[in-house]
């Protein structure tokens, strides 16, 4: 597979990820009395990349996040050369989705962009937690979520099941953080959304590329000794 039909898939995959789960939260989850609140946004995420793992696995891994593609990296499991183009193509796909979220939530008369789903700790942690708190949880989350990747996309493991442990473990991550976060484990969802919130979104931002990417670029080690044949 070419290097521009991988980077076209992973547009794509991360365009649906942001349009389908932050616009889960966004369009759904206070809807009226027909909310489907934190464990529908959970599900909705979740969903996304059970449903581009089928859809675009086979032609680019389905990274959607440039946390995972430097997870897999660090795990011996992906090129060097083609990281950076990958974050840029997910980065960029991440920002269409956005765009065509703030377009579609703005059609709306009396719509208040708020957080826009955006990622956040401190007075904009949907809890009140603090940086450290927001900071271990998105270094566990992300080093996790690679486990699970790792572990599941390995040739010894059961073929064909990855996806739906793929997209359980990142509903299950939503589940247990969106409290502390709003849960991101992932740069290019962050930046997109962050670009719409505005100051206080993107002066935070920092901590949702630093921590994803620490927990990725440890779990790609631990995979290593872990799965190693010896």
């Amino acid at each position: 597979m070419t290097l521009a039909k991988k980077l076209v898939a992973e547009f794509i995959g991360t365009f649906w990820l942001v349009l389908g789960g932050c616009g889960s939260a966004v369009l759904a989850a206070a809807f009226q009395n027909l909310g489907i609140g934190f464990v529908g946004v959970s599900l909705a995420f979740g969903l996304t990349v059970l449903t581009m793992a089928f859809a675009i696995g086979h032609i680019s891994g389905c990274h959607l996040n440039p946390a995972v593609s430097i997870g897999l990296w660090s795990g011996g499991r992906f090129s060097a050369n083609e990281v950076v183009p990958y974050i840029i193509a997910q980065v960029a796909g991440g920002i269409v989705g956005a765009t065509v979220l703030y377009l579609i939530a703005t059609g709306k008369a009396g719509f208040e962009i708020g957080g826009f789903a955006s990622n956040g700790y401190g007075a904009h942690s949907p809890g009140g937690y603090g940086l450290i708190a927001a900071l271990i949880t998105e270094i566990v989350m992300t080093f996790m979520f690679l486990i699970i990747i790792l572990g599941a996309t390995d040739k010894r493991a059961s073929q064909g099941f990855a996806p739906i442990a793929i997209g359980l473990g990142l509903t299950l991550i939503h589940l247990i953080s969106i409290p502390v976060t709003n849960t991101s484990v992932n740069p290019a969802r962050s930046t997109a959304v962050a670009l719409f919130a505005g100051d206080w979104a993107i002066s935070q931002l920092w901590l949702f590329w630093v921590a994803p990417i620490a927990g990725a670029f440890l779990a790609g080690n631990v995979y290593r000794f872990l799965y190693s044949s010896d």
